[in-house]
């Protein structure tokens, strides 16, 4: 009990508290959205991009978080014009640009008269010791901003990622919803990088998603759910970080890796019994073998 007290009366710890519980709402709650459009792999593009929004930060002696916000956000509108016009080339356009994001991340921080590849290494990987109050303050704004997006616009986003010419048909502006949806993926990243790291923010806006998945068919239940996720391995693996002096994102990815399994190894004899509880349902009321009880 004194050391859990004594976790929350640090100061650099209530900071990196605060941004888990952020990054653990916000990451599901635009990666359900890239995970029913088929763009699990979109957040990691976006995070290499954020690399040289970083390093553009150091070198201009600006916040790194709003740097980086600017540069993912141009990247993600560059992402979604290349998916739209790009056609069979496309995906070479998007690796010189993910791979461009990487190296001008590297280059600008190493020019940067107070930069080094150890300050990148925080942001690629995550670091409590390091979120200040100035991070915290331009996370929970960028935070606010995906959760208005993400639950304003619910019914929106999910109908034009369930069903592009669908939801055309029905009137929605599809190409400035998915624009929306990318440039939130894009700030998503940003609140992100100081806790989980640029690498491995996709994972956590997949991971609870297809955790949640496991157990639930419905989307309102799937997102909260993923949220709910979200938040437990985030704050989990912060304090677990903490306590062991093991790096926070790696931790957090592995224990929602590990939600995820356990999901999936409980979802499998519910899965097996809905099966067969449907099967019996579709006899005809006359077979003898529809009055005989379901096994468990």
């Amino acid at each position: 009990m004194t050391e859990l007290l004594e976790i929350f009366s640090t100061p650099f710890m209530q900071r990196a508290l605060i941004a888990a519980v952020l990054v653990g709402i916000t990451a599901p709650a635009i990666g359900i959205y890239l995970v029913q459009r088929r763009q699990s792999l979109m957040g990691d593009g976006i995070g290499h991009v954020a690399m040289t929004g970083v390093g553009l930060g150091f070198l201009l002696s600006a916040s790194p978080v709003w740097t980086a916000t600017a540069v993912a956000v141009a990247g993600s509108v560059i992402m979604e014009l290349i998916r739209w016009y790009g056609k069979t080339r496309g995906d070479i356009a998007l690796a010189m640009l993910f791979y461009g994001g990487m190296a001008g991340g590297v280059l600008l921080i190493n020019l940067a008269p107070t930069g080094s590849n150890a300050n990148l290494s925080s942001y690629l990987f995550g670091s409590l010791s390091t979120v200040s109050a100035e991070d915290v303050t331009a996370i929970c704004l960028l935070a606010g901003f995906v959760v208005l997006v993400t639950m304003g616009l619910r019914r929106q986003l999910f109908a034009v990622s369930q069903d592009e010419e669908f939801a055309r048909v029905t009137g929605l502006p599809v190409r400035a919803l998915n624009l929306l949806v990318a440039v939130t993926a894009a700030v998503t990243v940003t609140v992100a990088m100081r806790v989980v790291g640029l690498l491995l923010v996709s994972a956590l806006m997949v991971v609870p998603v297809a955790a949640a998945q496991q157990i639930s068919r419905s989307f309102t239940v799937t997102f909260v759910l993923a949220v709910t996720i979200g938040t437990a391995v985030t704050l989990a693996g912060t304090l677990t970080s903490y306590q062991y002096d093991v790096p926070p994102g790696a931790t957090i990815v592995l224990l929602a890796i590990g939600v995820f399994v356990v999901l999936t190894l409980l979802a499998a004899p519910l899965a097996r019994r809905r099966s067969r509880a449907g099967h019996s349902a579709e006899r005809p009321a006359g077979d003898p073998v529809a009055a005989e009880p379901v096994k468990a």
